[in-house]
């Protein structure tokens, strides 16, 4: 007999693992109880998908609703609710809040800023008033000179899960032209020539003084607290040495086809953004995800700046890659950003899963979201 407290979703297309099914998805306390291809009574989803909730490791989001301009800040808790919202309405039922560490020149807000966010984000998960599950990412600037004091203070916030080691100076990684470098943070800073040449002068100065030991020591403080850690912006065979010596196994935006590759040879998990897929390329110029995906070289694929590019590109990639399949597609999204963040409860519609559902139409090409589910309660 079916439970008393059971919820059934039926006359769906539910994508798997490894095949999209016709049938009806039962929860029970939050949980998926049961799949199969009976009809059974139950909320009717008019053959359209069933897709398990989406995991994000990597969006700077929550920063712009905090700090949506330039000296503007808006209250802590209603950035995070906004923040929340759109996530959610996006398919996203877990998400790694990316809080930056370490401040560089141009950076808008100080540490004690940023631990209000975390507050924040921790005061919603702790009062139930969130839609999707927040953890914790933080985005280490290693060349900034109070990166490892700032990390150290707020290592040990109990949703800290991740962390990403990067370095934005010139020469180095995304900028390794300074070409790039110039056009990038002239046009963002509205520097003259000779404001941006003394900015360039101290970012390389701060770099070449601050990011090895850094990485190192952040590296360590990481592994004996089982975070999770993240290369950024690899551009070279031997960024990504670097990173196998550090204990790091997630691949953040690599920047070239050579990086990419000796990631995959290490056995790490290459995550790239959604807006590139979507896009068809790299608004900075670097390497197109659709090509990686092609050559097998992607494992996940995060929002980065626009939350709902991460379902997109999803649907993207089956649209303009030969030989991606929606399940696979789907488990960029989904069952490989969770596996990647030690989260072995999500990421998949399997007996026994967190019940973190995404009922989803296609209209003039794009995913529509109808319905989120979390732990089996709806939420969108």
């Amino acid at each position: 007999m079916q439970a008393l407290d059971a919820t059934v979703l039926t006359n769906a297309r539910i994508v798997l693992a490894d095949q999209v099914l016709e049938g009806a998805v039962e929860i029970t306390d939050g949980v998926i109880t049961d799949i199969g291809t009976t009809s059974k009574r139950g909320t009717d989803l008019n053959g359209d998908y069933l897709i398990p909730g989406l995991v994000e490791l990597h969006t700077d989001h929550l920063e712009t609703h905090y700090a949506p301009r330039p000296k503007v800040r808006w209250h802590p808790v209603a950035a995070v609710q906004a923040h929340d919202a759109q996530i959610a309405a996006s398919g996203i039922t877990t998400v790694f809040d990316a809080i930056r560490v370490g401040i560089d020149e141009h950076a808008d807000m100080g540490m004690d800023e940023l631990r209000i966010l975390a507050d924040a984000i921790t005061a919603g998960v702790t009062a139930g008033r969130l839609r999707a599950d927040h953890l914790i990412h933080l985005r280490c600037e290693v060349s900034a000179p109070d990166c490892l004091d700032s990390f150290e203070k707020i290592m040990d916030h109990p949703l800290v899960r991740l962390a990403s080691l990067m370095d934005h100076a010139p020469g180095q990684r995304q900028f390794a032209g300074p070409d790039a470098y110039k056009v990038y943070y002239q046009g963002k800073l509205k520097m003259s020539d000779a404001a941006l040449a003394e900015f360039i002068a101290r970012r390389s100065y701060e770099s070449d003084t601050y990011s090895d030991k850094h990485r190192k020591a952040l590296a360590a403080l990481s592994a004996e607290r089982n975070i999770a850690l993240a290369s950024h912006d690899d551009a070279t065979s031997a960024h990504v040495d670097e990173a196998v010596e550090l204990g790091i196994r997630i691949a953040e935006f690599p920047t070239t086809l050579e990086a990419a590759k000796a990631s995959r040879d290490a056995g790490m998990a290459i995550l790239m953004g959604g807006p590139n897929v979507v896009r068809g390329g790299s608004h900075s110029g670097n390497v197109s995800a659709r090509d990686l995906a092609a050559a097998g070289l992607l494992d996940i694929l995060s929002s980065d700046y626009i939350p709902f590019s991460m379902l997109q590109s999803a649907f993207c990639l089956v649209e303009e890659v030969p030989g991606i399949s929606l399940p696979e597609a789907i488990s960029f999204v989904t069952k490989r950003p969770a596996d990647a963040a030690g989260l072995d409860d999500r990421g998949e519609i399997a007996v026994g899963k967190r019940a973190d559902l995404v009922h989803l139409r296609i209209e003039e090409g794009i995913p529509i979201v109808q319905t989120v589910w979390r732990e089996g309660r709806r939420v969108i």
